[in-house]
């Protein structure tokens, strides 16, 4: 029961040099994670804000959150912050990876912000089309 919707003021299209496929594979592991982890009538939200050469693109939740000690660890393969409920939700610690390894590919950068019991934000760049 999470509502998914993009931020206020994102009515314009986008444009960026990407990989269509794999930048969609990217969005689907942020979305699902957002959602797999987000609480019982929370909310994700996607924004693209603006960055002069780059476009930004966020999504972020009011979900658990992510305890500070593992942010550093996040994105390396087999990761998991919660054993026992990466495995009850089907985890296999390879998404986050996987979504680093893609945006490293456009030659950009892949970042998190999060606190417990506040949320999450993942924030990916891509260069302006």
């Amino acid at each position: 029961d999470v509502t998914l919707e993009f931020k206020e003021g994102m009515d314009n299209p986008v444009f960026v040099y990407a990989d269509r496929e794999r930048v969609r594979q990217v969005l689907i592991n942020l979305v699902s994670n957002s959602i797999n982890y987000g609480k019982e009538g929370g909310k994700t939200q996607v924004g693209f804000y603006d960055m002069n050469d780059n476009i930004l693109t966020e999504v972020s939740d009011n979900g658990i959150g992510i305890e500070k000690e593992h942010l550093p660890r996040l994105f390396e393969r087999f990761y998991r912050v919660d054993k026992n409920r990466s495995r009850e939700r089907g985890g296999t610690g390879l998404g986050l990876s996987i979504v680093k390894h893609l945006i490293e590919a456009h030659d950009q950068t892949v970042n998190v912000r999060s606190t417990v019991d506040v949320g999450s934000a993942f924030g990916f760049t891509l260069k302006k089309g």
